[in-house]
């Protein structure tokens, strides 16, 4: 059955209208709720995915009631997303990484780094265009700006934007 709504969502829903669409956009939210329920390690209530989210085989992904996760996005398969979570569209979650420490062999022969899974908080906000690097944890509250690059943890409550991301202002 996963492996049916995974080829389900990744050869017709995946590419539907988003879930905005008038009239239809309700029915494709349902229908990609009810095949992230079946491919996902597990997914909350009202769990929304839009257009053209790609998130491996989906296997160890877990995502809390309430999330979001917007048209364009790339979300590491082993991504953690808790409650009330809003991912803008063209987010990128990373994992894993390429190998680059020996100089005397080609950087694409020297496999790719261990997995270090991104976990999010609930109540999180990241912004478009983000991008989320390897073994990030993203803590309640936290606000992403548009187009930064998270390479290191973010505090509770806190906003951070800029490429590396830094720490902005924490919310009240």
């Amino acid at each position: 059955m996963r492996l049916l709504s995974l080829c389900a969502y990744y050869l017709i829903v995946r590419h539907l209208p988003t879930t905005e669409t008038p009239v239809i956009g309700l029915g494709i939210r349902r229908v990609r709720r009810l095949l992230v329920g079946r491919i996902f390690k597990h997914s909350g209530q009202n769990v929304n995915i839009n257009k053209n989210v790609y998130f491996g085989t989906g296997a160890d992904i877990s995502i809390g009631n309430n999330s979001s996760i917007e048209p364009d996005c790339q979300i590491a398969n082993d991504t953690i997303i808790g409650d009330d979570v809003m991912i803008a569209p063209e987010v990128i979650i990373f994992s894993k990484g390429h190998n680059t420490k020996q100089t005397d062999i080609a950087m694409r022969l020297q496999g790719d780094t261990a997995q270090r899974p991104v976990t999010i908080g609930n109540d999180v906000w990241i912004g478009q265009r983000s991008i989320i690097l390897p073994g990030v944890f993203i803590a309640d509250g936290a606000i992403v700006g548009a187009g930064s690059v998270v390479t290191k943890n973010v505090a509770e409550k806190t906003v951070v934007a800029g490429n590396p991301a830094k720490f902005i202002k924490t919310r009240q």
